[in-house]
């Protein structure tokens, strides 16, 4: 049995429209507020559907993860756009620079998996070997092209092999500048009738501050340029870095978030400038105040939320949820995805690890240790799993 055949377009329109009607159902809206209120009163540190900014949002916020990426080849305006459509409450870009300063969407600026540049012969010479963050990456790099040489190449589906079905979009979408997902939001907002949200990521900062490629000073230019630099704009600012957010933080008001990994990694910035300090130092009480004293939220792994077990399974919630409401940061986890290769050991379905598993169970464990929003490459499924969660609250 081919992966289409398991997963039909029919089922995604049916889970795209429960979403949609999932946004729309007053009942559930209702029972989400009351469900914020409870939470607000035991010391979330926000409620959703009141005040301005951020705090405007439904909880549990879904982030379209690099917009609809279980659908759609990722940081494509047909992924973000796609996310819109599925009801997610955000979209997300991750941003790399090229050779000649422009910020692009790409996860990474090995764009190898992610575009037909090995396609193109005239770009054979520029594929090189790079260490970045300390891992030796052979490939092709943004920071080696030109804008003008980036619009020549394709969008393609980086994981094939799991996403078969996502392959029908190969070679549809060009990379996008964030400047044009800036202006197709503005249009989308318009066309919607209300605001777009996007959350941003700076990647691997220091390592183009290095080549003199920074991000947060032409990010910030275009925040301002497009009047999303206030603490009430409709986006997030994020890096695995801190030193990127508190340097944002200097350039513009809008609400930053600091992206959390493994536990005994380091923030690559932590490595550079000798700070032993790791991610189970940054978790703890100490840790989540010097967070929050120039971040509003943190985006950690969502193993430092339900930490697995030996074999794989969920096991018992951290204190994490907690100690950040504690100090008025936001949880905005990652990564949802509906495939079994994705998802916990005790939430899997059959052997194959491209089928979906139980993505609804799984989301269940999540969401109830009362995160404030989570990333998702399927934002459909988190939106009916929030629903649910609303509606036995």
């Amino acid at each position: 049995m081919t992966q289409g055949e398991r997963r039909t377009p029919a089922r995604r329109t049916v889970l795209g429209a429960a979403g949609a009607t999932v946004l729309g159902a007053s009942t559930v809206l209702a029972a989400g507020t009351a469900r914020a209120d409870e939470r607000q009163a035991a010391g979330s540190p926000r409620t959703p559907g009141r005040g301005h900014g951020y705090r405007s949002l439904p909880v549990p916020t879904v982030i379209g993860h690099r917009g609809a990426a279980g659908y759609r080849p990722e940081h494509t305006l047909g992924s973000y756009r796609h996310a819109l459509d599925l009801g997610a409450h955000v979209v997300e870009q991750d941003l790399v620079p090229t050779r000649d300063g422009h910020l692009v969407c790409r996860h990474e600026n090995d764009i190898t998996g992610t575009t037909d540049v090995a396609d193109h012969p005239e770009f054979a010479a520029r594929k090189t070997t790079k260490t970045v963050d300390g891992t030796a990456l052979t490939g092709w790099f943004t920071e080696d092209f030109t804008l003008a040489e980036l619009k020549t190449l394709r969008a393609k589906e980086r994981i094939p092999g799991t996403r078969q079905e996502n392959t029908l979009y190969d070679g549809r979408w060009t990379v996008p500048t964030f400047e044009e997902v800036l202006r197709w939001a503005e249009e989308e907002g318009r066309r919607r009738g209300r605001e777009i949200w996007l959350h941003v990521e700076t990647k691997h900062p220091s390592y183009f501050r290095s080549l003199g490629l920074g991000l947060e000073e032409p990010l910030a230019k275009l925040l301002r340029r497009y009047g999303r630099h206030r603490a009430d704009s409709p986006v997030f600012l994020q890096s695995f870095e801190p030193s990127s957010i508190q340097r944002l933080a200097r350039l513009v008001d809008a609400p930053g978030v600091v992206l959390l990994s493994g536990a005994s990694s380091r923030p690559w910035d932590f490595v550079e400038a000798g700070d032993p300090r790791t991610v189970a130092d940054l978790v703890t009480p100490e840790g989540l105040a010097w967070i929050a004293s120039y971040a509003r939220g943190i985006g950690p792994t969502l193993d430092l939320v339900v930490p697995k077990d030996a074999n794989g399974r969920l096991g018992t919630p951290t204190a994490l949820v907690r100690d950040a409401h504690a100090e008025g940061l936001i949880l905005h986890p990652y990564t949802h995805r509906n495939e079994n290769a994705f998802l916990p050991a005790d939430f899997r379905k059959g052997t194959d690890p491209t089928a979906y598993g139980d993505a609804f169970g799984a989301l269940k464990r999540y969401l109830e240790t009362g995160i404030d929003g989570i990333f998702s490459d399927n934002p459909d499924t988190a939106l009916l799993a929030a629903a649910d969660l609303a509606a036995r609250d």
